[in-house]
Order: C-alpha cells, then structure tokens, then sequence
C-alpha cells in the first residue's frame, strides 16, 4: 500500500484489490466507462457478474505475474490498473496492462501513481520483464505520461478501435524491465 498526495492536496491510496472489491469495482468501470472513449470497452459493455469479478480478483491475486490495483480517495475507487502475463513459461515475463481514472481526477497523479506502482512491482518480480500497452494514438496526455516514464513506440496499429463510424488507430508503446 502506497499512501500519496494529489495535486488537489487530497490523498491518495494505491493498494492491492481485494476480493471485497468486486461490487464497488463493477461500479466504478460502468461510471468510467462512459466518461471516455479510450477505453477499450465503452458504457455498459462489462457484464461480468460480483460473483465473476471477485474469481477474476481471486486468479489475480494467486498469480505470480498478474497485477490488480485499486487508487482510493476518500474510501472510494477513482483509479485501476489491471496488469495480466503471459501464461507460457516462454511468454511468461511480459504482459499487457489497462489503466482509468475516473474523468474528476484525470491530471491529478492518479495514473502516475498507478503506473509508477505498476513499475516498481515489476522490478521486484524477478519475473516480468517486458511491459506493453495500447493507447489511442490521439490520446496525447496518456502518451506524454508513458514516455516521461521511459516507455517507447514500438508500432502503429491501424482501425484498433472502431466508434460510431469512425476507426482510430492505436500506438502499440512498451518498456522493458532490467
């Protein structure tokens, strides 16, 4: 657990999720899941049940290269990281994460924080070596953030997101561990 000050002055708590997580989790990604269109899943689009979501915390928890953060303001969760490697002992060191923050706090520090605690758990792994990420290649303050923090553009992938009408292509960005 890792407790911090925001911009704001408020404090914040990054912390392991935990199983009693999974109902106030369910809640927070239907409410950021409509403030954005980064995201790779839009309003409504979660469907995974308390009962499943506090399984998916459960497998987290219990295995040695998955990752899953809660950011805690006032007893409330404004921030997720969800970090999953590979299931292969050839793919086992690298993996890909998710991030939001709910819109009230967006340039706080809160995905900072988030990603910083993400960076320091994979050093102290001794397993993960590799991290990946997709972001909307228009979205340039999550990609001003990645790359202050070392990650690097390994590629463009084009129509990775269709909304409306309208394709948006990804930037494929990773960092590596050692």
């Amino acid at each position: 657990m890792k407790v911090s000050k925001l911009r704001s002055g408020q404090e914040v708590i990054i912390r392991l999720g935990k199983i009693a997580d999974a109902e106030a989790f369910i809640a927070f990604v239907h409410r950021v899941s409509g403030e954005t269109d980064n995201l790779s899943f839009g309003p409504q689009e979660l469907t995974v049940t308390p009962d499943e979501q506090k399984e998916n915390i459960k497998r987290c928890l219990e295995t040695h290269n998955q990752l899953f953060l809660i950011a805690e303001v006032d007893g409330r969760i404004v921030g997720n990281l969800t970090f999953r490697g590979g299931i292969r002992s050839r793919t086992q060191h690298v993996g890909e994460f998710g991030i939001s923050v709910l819109k009230e706090f967006w340039g706080s520090g809160v995905g900072r924080l988030l990603l910083e605690s993400l960076l320091e758990w994979a050093k102290q792994s001794k397993v993960i070596r590799k991290i990946n990420l997709k972001v909307r290649s228009d979205n340039d303050s999550a990609i001003r953030l990645y790359k202050k923090l070392g990650f690097k553009e390994l590629g463009t992938l084009t129509r990775e997101f269709l909304i409306g009408d309208t394709f948006y292509d990804c930037l494929y960005m990773g960092i590596e561990i050692d």
